[in-house]
């Protein structure tokens, strides 16, 4: 296997094992099921150059409506947390510059994620935590329609970190080095 390929399934595995089973988006498993994640690496270590692919993966979106959502992924640049921030300050704007406002929206994971004002070691990381750097690009109506059809939309951040320090920190950092072991 090689190492793109890598990438790609280790990727997969953490969509499968970690959002999904333990169902951090509720959302995902119908998408996963149905083939509609777009899953894509971009070996860009430059600002320039990453957000370039960002958005050739919204002009590939457009053309292929089948796929609901895009991970974009950056196993090569970006492993410092803070420059990734930038990067994905920029690419908001980009994606607005673009004429992508409202059309997609951008999440984003990172192995380092710490939400603000939270110590590094805090369990409730992980629900944000991924193999690799990596932008989620999500087409919005599809999101608007997930979350009419959601009892407690708002609820489910709170649920997810309830869940993360319920499990504790050697079990989800044990999740999360899973998928790079797993085969798939």
């Amino acid at each position: 296997m090689n190492q793109q390929s890598e990438i790609l399934q280790h990727t997969r595995n953490w969509v499968a094992q970690v959002i999904v089973k333990l169902n951090f988006c509720p959302f995902a498993k119908p998408v996963m099921d149905n083939d509609g994640i777009r899953y894509h690496v971009v070996e860009a270590d430059e600002l320039e150059e990453a957000l370039h692919g960002l958005i050739e993966q919204c002009q590939y979106l457009d053309e292929h409506n089948e796929i609901e959502t895009t991970l974009v992924i950056y196993p090569a640049g970006f492993n410092d947390f803070n420059d990734f921030l930038d990067l994905v300050e920029i690419a908001n704007q980009l994606l607005a510059e673009q004429g992508y406002e409202g059309i997609y929206q951008l999440a984003h994971f990172h192995p380092d994620y710490c939400f603000e004002g939270e110590e590094p070691n805090d369990p409730a990381n992980y629900t944000n935590r991924s193999p690799y750097p990596m932008l989620h690009l999500i087409r919005e109506a599809s999101l608007e329609k997930a979350l009419d059809s959601y009892p407690d939309p708002e609820g489910i951040p709170e649920r997810n970190i309830k869940l993360a320090r319920e499990m504790g920190l050697a079990a989800m950092r044990s999740a999360l080095d899973e998928c790079k072991t797993h085969k798939g």
